[in-house]
Order: structure tokens, then sequence, then C-alpha cells
């Protein structure tokens, strides 16, 4: 397929793919060579009906490749996302990881080191397509005294300013995470605010989530196996945000004390995780249905927390908002895109706004499931 790069849209995709880098630093370079990787995803993609309609694609893929036409014609038709030509084509990556992403962090505060970009603004992450040149970054930020985090990233955005492909590295996932995540990309082609990225993910999110929810739930029934661990995880994904929320404030009043050496602020750190640790395995894992459940089993600094936090802030006042105006979830997404919108430097205030006196979600009582996020 031939894909033409002019005019304002080379600039668009070199400052897009700035953040899905191949670089150590941000300069001329990085954001060309960001460019070269990005383009060469653009041009290998194949119309997604093609490799429908090869006798040799495989069952699975077949059947992957079919769920996520059904949850990008949804996003379009149900919830008035920006679908234009996304999710029509295909790239095959031979590989599983699309590209790792870093995060930054100072140790004594929740202070993150960050990434400027054209188009997209200052954001606290920077891809990496070469995983050599993702670790040297860390390895280089670590030099500095900093908490990094490497996690690996299968998919991206173009926000709408181009065909993006479904990359096969999706294609590993459930149906759940599968349809949530095409829906999460579709919505940053709605909505995108610079310097926003905490808004950006988490609302991402509460639309992924729910939307693949309602739609799992419209073509099976309530009862579905997919509507209902669709809901599950959802449930999950709020009860996991509002937990981490607690380590994290935990943390800054630690953070803000003023009697305390950084050295000592540290050391003291890490009782405090630890401390969140037997909590979590105590009184949350249990809890959880589907996801998360090992979450306090890993690595746990400052860089992790800002990483996870970014996709997981606020979800349950997404939620108790949506179900308050009493809205179907179309018109309640577009309601918080424009209040978001319309007021850039605190989206976050602006959806709350739209029901200050929403009651707390109600988390649903588990059901029989085991995945992991």
């Amino acid at each position: 397929m031939r894909v033409r790069f002019t005019g304002r849209r080379i600039l668009l995709l070199l400052g897009l793919a700035a953040v899905a880098g191949t670089a150590t630093f941000c300069s001329p370079v990085f954001v060309v060579r960001a460019g070269v990787e990005q383009a060469r995803l653009l041009k290998a993609r194949q119309p997604i009906d093609e490799v429908l309609a090869d006798p040799t694609t495989s069952p699975e893929t077949r059947s992957k490749l079919e769920l996520v036409r059904m949850a990008a014609t949804y996003a379009d038709r149900e919830l008035g996302l920006n679908v234009a030509d996304s999710y029509t084509m295909f790239t095959e990556l031979g590989r599983d990881t699309l590209l790792l992403v870093v995060t930054a962090a100072r140790q004594d505060a929740f202070e993150a080191h960050t990434w400027w970009f054209p188009i997209v603004g200052r954001v606290p992450y920077k891809g990496f397509f070469n995983p050599d040149h993702a670790r040297a970054e860390a390895a280089r930020l670590e030099a500095r005294g900093l908490d990094t985090h490497l996690r690996p990233a299968g998919a991206f955005s173009t926000l709408g300013w181009f065909n993006d492909p479904l990359l096969s590295t999706l294609l590993s996932r459930d149906d759940i995470s599968l349809a949530s995540t095409v829906i999460h990309e579709l919505t940053h082609n709605t909505i995108f605010i610079p310097g926003q990225v905490a808004f950006n993910e988490s609302f991402a999110n509460f639309v992924g989530d729910v939307g693949a929810a309602e739609m799992f739930c419209a073509v099976e029934g309530e009862d579905g196996p997919r509507c209902q661990a669709a809901r599950s995880a959802w449930d999950d994904a709020m009860l996991f945000g509002t937990t981490l929320q607690q380590l994290v404030g935990r943390l800054e009043t630690l953070y803000d004390r003023d009697d305390l050496t950084s050295e000592e602020k540290i050391a003291a750190r890490e009782l405090v995780i630890d401390r969140w640790r037997e909590d979590y395995a105590r009184d949350v894992a249990p809890r959880l249905q589907r996801v998360f459940r090992n979450y306090h089993e890993r690595p746990i600094n400052n860089a992790t927390l800002i990483g996870s936090r970014l996709y997981y802030d606020r979800l349950d006042m997404f939620d108790r908002v949506y179900r308050a105006m009493g809205l179907p979830l179309r018109d309640a997404v577009h309601a918080m895109i424009e209040a978001a919108e319309a007021s850039s430097d605190d989206p976050f205030g602006a959806v709350e706004q739209l029901a200050p006196d929403a009651a707390a979600p109600i988390i649903r009582a588990p059901v029989s499931d085991t995945a992991e996020r």
C-alpha cells in the first residue's frame, strides 16, 4: 500500500511518533527517526478484509480481527467516536512487543521526569521501538538518581490523523482486553488535550472498558459470559485505581514532611510500600475478579506508581458521573468531552461538575474468572 505524507501530516506524524521513538534524547534526529519508524508501521498495513479473505489465515486470527471490526463499528455507530478508517488495516510486526515505554521520577517526591515533543506537548513517558535504546535511557536516568520503569506497549494512536492499523501484538489479548483497547485508542482520536496525559489516558480507559462491556452485553445479553467478564474488568479497574490512590496518598504525606531528609524519606517509603503490599494481599486481591491480582508482587517505586496512575486516575469519578447523569453512554461521553475541552486546565474537575453530588459506584460481587492484566 502506498502511503503519502505531505505538509501538515508530516509534522503531525513526527510529533506523534516522538513519544514512540528510537533515540535517547529529544532532538531533530530523534524526531525524524521516530517518524521513520512509525511511517514503516503505516506503510506495512494491509486491509483487514484481505486478511480475512485469505484462506491461510488461522481461525484464531480471523476471530480476533472480526472482533476488532465489531468494536470499531460499535465505537463509530453507538459511541460516536472519531473512527474514520482506523482499524480497517492490519500490520504484522513479527514480534510480541511494539515498543518499550520509559517512565522516571524522583525518589523522594512524586515529580515525574518529562519529555517535550511537538504537537503532543510535555509527557511523562517516552517510547522506544529499539529495546536497547529504552534500556540505555533507563540506565542514564538511574545514574542521575531517578526511579525508572520499563513497560511494553502493544498499541498506539495517531489521534485520528492517519489510518491506524491493528498491530499483531494485540492479537494475543483476550476478547475483553482487545475490544477495550480498540475503543480506548479510538477515544484518543476523538479527544486529546495537550499536557493532560492522566486525563487523556484515564478517560480513554473509562470509555474503553465501559464501552466494551456495553457492547458485549448488547450482543450477548446481561448473562453473557463476555458481558459479565467485561463488567468485572471495569469493577477491578475502579477498585485498583482507588487502592492505588491510597498508596499514593500515604507516600505524598511522607514526602511532604519537612522534618525528614531526602535519604530518610526514601528509606521510610519502603516501609509504607511494604505495609501497603500486606494490605493489598489481604484486603484487595481477594476482591479482584479478573485483573491486578498480583500487582502487589511487582516492583513498586515512584516511577511505576506514576505510570500506573496515569491510566487509573479517578476512574470511579467517571463512573459516578456517568451513572448520575442517567444518559446513554454515547451522550454521557460526549458531554464529558465537551466539558473537558472547555476547561482544558482542569478537565477532571470539569467532568466532575457535571454531577457533583453523584454517589460512589457500586462494585459488584466477584464472579468466577481468571485473567491477568
